[in-house]
């Protein structure tokens, strides 16, 4: 890759950044190219050189930040490759960076502007949608598959087992912070980390984690 071709996309990377923050913070209609433009650290004109338009900046900016926040989510679900002798330790251990990794101002902020211009663009939920929970629940149903083939999880139906293992965390997390309107604290995030892996071994877990006391 050149060097000519390396600083545009960097630029790139830069404008879909700083036209999330802007969107986040002001909202789409009151958010202007020219602030887009100052929170990347780019002149106006650079803007229109990488987007046609506010709204197509508006709609790759989503995508992108549902990218990058997919990935962070994907590369949490790693130490189930290899769990090791505790897997309930394991588990809670990645529930528990799930369960951060969801409360994020990034993962906040992205959820508050669908919610608020998805009116604008209905076409906002099958942007992100790509690279939303259905994606993490098919990488983690893999994890679940491959635990319960090594014997280590009686996850016959990894789907459905992936599905209520982050049912789980995000129910009692949204009802704790009121949807994300209030800040909860590690501890709080750990109990609910905790409670969810517990829950979901009784149902899924071998005979001695379904056994073993909360």
């Amino acid at each position: 890759m050149t060097t000519t071709s390396r600083g545009r996309i960097d630029k790139r990377q830069a404008i879909l950044a700083g036209a999330f923050t802007v969107f986040a913070r002001q909202g789409y209609a009151q958010s202007g190219v020219q602030d887009i433009a100052d929170e990347a650290g780019v002149a106006k004109p650079t803007v229109y050189n990488h987007m046609t338009d506010k709204a197509t900046l508006f709609r790759n900016a989503l995508e992108a930040t549902a990218r990058a926040v997919l990935d962070e989510r994907l590369a949490a679900l790693e130490p189930l490759a290899d769990p090791g002798d505790d897997l309930c330790a394991t588990l809670d251990d990645v529930a528990y960076t799930l369960l951060v990794l969801h409360t994020d101002e990034r993962s906040c902020a992205l959820r508050r502007l669908l919610y608020t211009e998805i009116t604008t663009f209905p076409d906002a939920l099958d942007i992100v949608k790509g690279h939303g929970p259905q994606r993490l629940n098919e990488a983690l149903a893999d994890r679940l598959a491959r635990l319960t083939l090594a014997g280590r999880l009686r996850a016959t139906e990894p789907e459905l087992a992936a599905e209520q293992l982050t049912s789980l965390l995000v129910g009692p997390l949204e009802a704790r912070t009121q949807m994300g309107t209030l800040a909860i604290d590690e501890a709080d995030l750990r109990t609910v980390a905790r409670a969810a892996v517990r829950t979901f071994l009784r149902v899924w877990g071998p005979e001695q984690e379904a056994r073993r006391p909360g």
